[in-house]
């Protein structure tokens, strides 16, 4: 698997990333500890996890195999903080004490004494950023994380979180967004910043919250997430019509490589600029060796420019007539 640095950094991580979201509540120890494997055998290092990852069991699985099945010094870890339980639900808190406290859990849970990469994971719109920033800049400082970065904070508030990083002597090293074929909204501004300011950019979701798979191009499977109660409203956005004449533009494609839609969907997310990883999350380790398929996978400029140019109305933009 290529390795790749993440922006203008001197951070390297592999083009995919494996995605830990299910890790302790759908996906159990021996599912995690086969995918795991599955991932660094095909010369997969970033591991992305959170906090809030099953409230903090995703880390603790992860950590049980750290040193298990793979050492820490050949993994580059990613996790984030800043979303926390309340009565009410979760809520997001990015606070200089829920984010440092929230790092001291995770690093404990790990069982390492850093992180590589340590990520504010959503947008607070109470604590000032200055504060949020000062946060991040002081774990750099300590040692308990070497890089730090935002999680689907809007533009203006990542140029302005580097601004702030710089000046206290930190960069800013990556961003983590959503991006795929069915979601290019970072191609406005997003894109752009991480040209102009140098930090990598990590594609979350990359196959359209799985509906890229063409899962869903007939039915939706009992099994799958738009089936479920929970989970609905975290697919459904993406089964219209729009995604539709995507999903089928994807699924042609596909069949003229003689590979499938998730290797195409999964290729384009991973090599369009300027991601650095695209984070590919999976239940079963059978899901996870479907994805790795697309390690060897280039698609040809044609068929890159086919899917951009159907894909363009996904940008928010006017669509052509």
């Amino acid at each position: 698997m290529e390795q790749r640095r993440v922006g203008r950094t001197g951070l390297t991580v592999s083009s995919l990333g494996l995605g830990t979201m299910t890790w302790g509540r759908d996906t159990d120890e021996h599912e995690a500890a086969d995918q795991l494997t599955a991932f660094v055998d095909a010369g997969g290092t970033l591991l992305d996890t959170a906090a809030s990852y099953g409230g903090g069991a995703a880390e603790e699985l992860l950590g049980t195999l750290l040193g298990d099945r793979v050492d820490r010094e050949d993994v580059v870890l990613c996790s984030k903080a800043g979303v926390r339980r309340r009565p009410g639900g979760p809520g997001v808190d990015a606070s200089r004490g829920n984010l440092l406290d929230t790092l001291d859990a995770t690093l404990a849970r790990l069982n390492t004494d850093h992180l590589d990469l340590w990520l504010v994971q959503a947008p607070d719109p109470v604590t000032p950023l200055e504060e949020t920033v000062s946060a991040l800049a002081h774990a750099v400082r300590t040692g308990r994380t070497r890089y730090v970065g935002l999680s689907n904070h809007p533009a203006w508030a990542t140029a302005q979180a580097a601004t702030l990083l710089a000046a206290e002597g930190t960069g800013l090293a990556a961003v983590e967004c959503e991006y795929s074929l069915l979601e290019r909204g970072i191609e406005r501004e997003v894109v752009p910043a991480a040209d102009a300011l140098g930090f990598g950019v990590l594609a979350w979701s990359p196959l359209g919250r799985g509906v890229l798979t063409g899962k869903y191009r007939r039915s939706v499977p009992a099994d799958s997430r738009a089936a479920s109660p929970h989970l609905r409203g975290f697919v459904e956005p993406y089964l219209t019509e729009r995604a539709h004449g995507v999903v089928e533009a994807v699924a042609t494609a596909a069949e003229g490589l003689d590979r499938s839609p998730l290797e195409v969907a999964l290729a384009w997310a991973r090599d369009a600029a300027p991601v650095a990883s695209a984070i590919v999350g999976a239940r079963t380790a059978a899901q996870l060796r479907g994805a790795l398929k697309a390690v060897d996978l280039d698609l040809p400029p044609a068929i890159r420019a086919a899917l951009d140019d159907v894909t363009a109305p996904m940008l928010g933009y006017p669509e052509r007539r």
